[in-house]
């Protein structure tokens, strides 16, 4: 019998590459934020942010996202939480290991209302809008009101947030969970990773050289 991998759903496949190839256009996008913002302003805040990365991508690289596909292949959660849905590379990946391993599902969040609405159609393009929720708003306010625990949890959402939001979910992760954060590579993350790399704070904490980077934490 031919093991069954999700990513390799023609659906799925395409979804995937039509979104990467937007994403290597992303940085122009950036570049024109950038310098739409003046120097020495105050710094966006979350849902500023989200409005004015509405178009943007953000995506994990094909190796992360394949890496991301395995561990949960291998750690087989009922519950897979995700912080940063943006347009859903990273979520499609989720979801196929989860459809993979027969049972499990997929909670993700996003600020911008624009990105949710359309990583909701891709969800339903490819066939695994029935593994997947959504929930539209600030992170912290959405992840706050879901109850059970997570047994995956993965953090690429706006980096100072991170911390905040491992936070919120903490009183609800087993031993044994595994937490990723991608992009170790940039400063706003510093916190976070000064918190799980502390033995003291409860994590085993290893970075995987995967693109930026991704931090994985094993919660004692």
């Amino acid at each position: 019998m031919t093991p069954t991998n999700t990513l390799e759903d023609p659906r799925v496949a395409s979804a995937l590459d039509r979104m990467f190839r937007h994403a290597e256009q992303d940085e122009a996008t950036s570049r024109r934020i950038r310098a739409a913002w003046p120097q020495g302003s105050a710094p966006l805040g979350p849902q500023e942010q989200a409005d004015a990365k509405a178009e943007v991508y953000m995506p994990i690289s094909a190796q992360g996202g394949r890496l991301l596909y395995n561990l949960i292949r291998a750690a087989r959660p009922a519950t897979v939480v995700e912080f940063g849905t943006s347009f859903g590379i990273s979520t499609l990946h989720l979801a196929a290991a989860v459809r993979d391993n027969g049972t499990g599902r997929v909670i993700s969040t996003e600020l911008s209302a624009a990105k949710a609405a359309a990583a909701r159609r891709t969800f339903v393009e490819t066939g695994l809008d029935d593994l997947i929720t959504v929930l539209e708003g600030d992170a912290r306010d959405t992840l706050a009101a879901v109850s059970g625990s997570a047994g995956f949890v993965l953090l690429d959402g706006w980096k100072d947030l991170c911390l905040p939001v491992l936070r919120i979910l903490e009183p609800r992760l087993a031993p044994g969970t595994l937490v990723v954060a991608d992009d170790v590579d940039l400063e706003d993350l510093a916190p976070y990773l000064a918190y799980v790399r502390d033995p003291r704070n409860g994590y085993q904490s290893v970075t995987f050289p995967v693109e930026d980077g991704m931090e994985i934490s094993c919660r004692l």
